[in-house]
């Protein structure tokens, strides 16, 4: 079953890019939010909803069905899409 698969990421963050290729390559499908192509209002919602799943702020965020994976951790990605 696919899961509901958002990214939060940058646009100029290379283990945001390994992430999303990583999901590719899987077949799963998924959003991507590039957090600082965001401006106004917009930014500051994605940021608090960042920071309540991260409060350290790094990237990549990866949301799985609500379930917060911090960084490009490729075994904790695979687990969440597995369950």
């Amino acid at each position: 079953m696919n899961k509901k698969v958002t990214v939060y990421a940058l646009s100029t963050c290379i283990h945001c890019t390994h992430c999303k290729e990583y999901l590719e390559e899987r077949g799963q499908a998924y959003e991507c939010v590039y957090v600082d192509r965001l401006s106004g209002e917009e930014r500051n919602e994605t940021m608090a909803l960042v920071r309540k799943a991260n409060p350290a702020m790094s990237f990549p965020t990866v949301i799985v069905d609500g379930q917060a994976i911090v960084g490009f951790d490729k075994e904790a990605l695979e687990k969440a899409l597995d369950q």
